[in-house]
């Protein structure tokens, strides 16, 4: 039921006046708002307000900057707030950052976290108040209202059973006809109505085709019956246009040679032909490999085109930022259309896919599969993740999860190109996935793949002639820990199994010894 309650209106904005009313009774409150620059904006004016000196405080907010090899100014803002108890929190955040504001709230020692509906699913927070900023997004139909479950999962992080006795979910409202909206919507309407995911075809063409693969399913029969029984078929009702989306299913995947089939299609008014399936090598691999067998598809007819192509890492980069795994792709805005449509004529040569004219539907996410492969060709040639947040507009959390993605792909071609026999491109792909994971140029990989030895410090020892283990193996040890500091000097050398205690004694002229080093 709806309850005043009494706040001092020190300041314009509601959700500054309930926030700090939140600390002033010694609450935690989890502010949900729509954008992730909302959510830093919010938690920063919030922050500004705020009048705290805690060691403690100073020192998560020294281990939250340090999360990244270079502090991002996304760093620097979050470090900024947490000085004062507050936090925000979103997808952008790479993971040690969420892990560290979660945990920290929890124990109480942050009292406010402003952030996307990413705190709603699945996370139980100590909140005595939800305090729900934005009701309406943007979505491809311009600003619209969040649906009813959205606004029953964020008011439901209120008052959680195991912390509070009772919550308070508050909807900011600014004119008194949208207090009558979100009341009549959100209070009193009823939950909109819960789809099947099988309804999405990228997911049916996977489910259809592990069915097979696992050989659960091996006739056309078996599996529109499995199909007739799942809350899919309930939702869809009519069976025989659900059976002929099933039928289409096969078609693909038996054009795509995921399968092999036996039999006819006949249908007749009493029965149906039952005919047989059972997966080809690479359909069965596919399938294992959970990737969509569109994606799959795709890979494949770059890979085919790839031999009348001139290969490189960039290659790779675009065709998998063109599958439906790495969406969102980027976009490219107004302003850059030139300036992609140029690097990308650059590039063509070594492009594995047919380039679209400039008049097709297709062309613009051509566009974006490039300009989301030249964010991941960045990275690999050493772009820190502030250029990447400045250039790009990718913050660190979602270029973390992009690139995870980007693996799974890459070890996804690789596998074909096994089962396709394609070994000159394996190489390459190897080589990729490494890059991809250290973020660094091919010349860095003998040395990245060193413990401790990341882009930054493998960068400093080849600038220092230092190009590979053997390199490493011969060099003297007080110029390793002058170049790495002596904890990961002395680390390099017992992985190169030359672990030392101290320099010798008959070390070159200008060297000192450790002993003399902690001097």
């Amino acid at each position: 039921m709806p309850k005043s309650i009494e706040l001092d209106d020190e300041f314009e904005s509601a959700v500054l006046n309930i926030a700090l009313d939140t600390l002033k009774i010694s609450k935690q409150a989890l502010i949900f708002v729509n954008t992730k620059k909302s959510a830093e904006k919010t938690a920063e004016e919030i922050s500004k307000k705020i009048k705290t000196d805690s060691e403690i405080l100073k020192l998560l907010a020294e281990d939250a900057l340090n999360a990244l090899s270079r502090p991002t100014k996304q760093c620097e803002r979050l470090a900024f707030c947490l000085k004062k108890g507050i936090a925000f929190h979103h997808a952008g955040l790479v993971e040690r950052q969420r892990n560290l504001i979660e945990e920290n709230f929890r124990n109480g020692t942050i009292k406010i976290i402003c952030s996307t509906p990413t705190l709603s699913l699945g996370v139980d927070l100590p909140a005595y108040r939800a305090i729900i900023k934005d009701l309406r997004r943007y979505t491809l139909h311009g600003l619209t209202w969040i649906p009813v479950l959205d606004y029953l999962q964020m008011s439901g992080r209120a008052g959680r059973p195991n912390y509070d006795k009772e919550g308070q979910a508050i909807a900011i409202a600014l004119t008194g006809g949208e207090k009558e909206k979100i009341e009549e919507r959100y209070l009193n309407g009823l939950p909109e109505e819960i789809y099947s995911k099988l309804a999405v075809e990228p997911v049916l063409r996977t489910y259809v085709l592990s069915l097979i693969a696992a050989n659960f399913i091996t006739t056309k029969k078996q599996l529109f019956d499995f199909f007739d029984r799942t809350f899919y078929a309930h939702q869809f009702k009519d069976l025989r246009r659900l059976h002929a989306t099933i039928s289409k299913v096969i078609d693909m995947l038996d054009e795509w040679e995921f399968i092999i089939r036996s039999g006819d299609d006949f249908e007749s008014a009493n029965e149906l032909k039952d005919e047989k399936f059972k997966t080809t090598l690479i359909g069965k691999r596919v399938a294992e490999l959970y990737v969509d067998p569109l994606t799959a598809c795709f890979i494949i007819t770059c890979l085919r085109n790839a031999s009348d192509k001139r290969v490189d890492a960039f290659s790779f980069l675009q065709m998998m930022s063109h599958t439906l795994e790495i969406r969102p792709m980027l976009k490219v805005g107004i302003r850059e259309y030139d300036k992609i449509q140029e690097a990308m004529l650059e590039l063509s040569d070594f492009l594995l896919e047919q380039e679209p004219s400039m008049y097709e539907p297709d062309y613009e996410d051509f566009l974006n599969s490039v300009k989301t492969a030249l964010m991941f060709n960045a990275w690999i040639n050493e772009q820190d993740e502030e250029f990447l947040l400045e250039e790009y507009n990718i913050r660190p959390g979602e270029l973390k999860t992009k690139l995870d993605i980007a693996d799974w792909l890459l070890y996804a071609t690789e596998e074909i190109c096994k089962i396709m026999h394609y070994q000159s491109l394996i190489k390459e792909i190897v080589k990729l996935r490494l890059r991809i994971k250290y973020g660094v140029k091919e010349e860095l990989l003998p040395l990245v793949r060193l413990e401790n030895i990341g882009r930054v410090r493998a960068r400093i020892l080849f600038r220092n002639r230092f190009r590979d283990i053997k390199d490493l193996k011969n060099a003297d040890l007080s110029t390793l820990i002058h170049l790495l500091g002596e904890k990961v000097a002395l680390s390099v050398k017992k992985q190169l199994g030359q672990e030392q205690i101290e320099v010798p004694e008959n070390k070159r002229k200008g060297q000192i010894s450790l002993r003399d080093w902690e001097q």
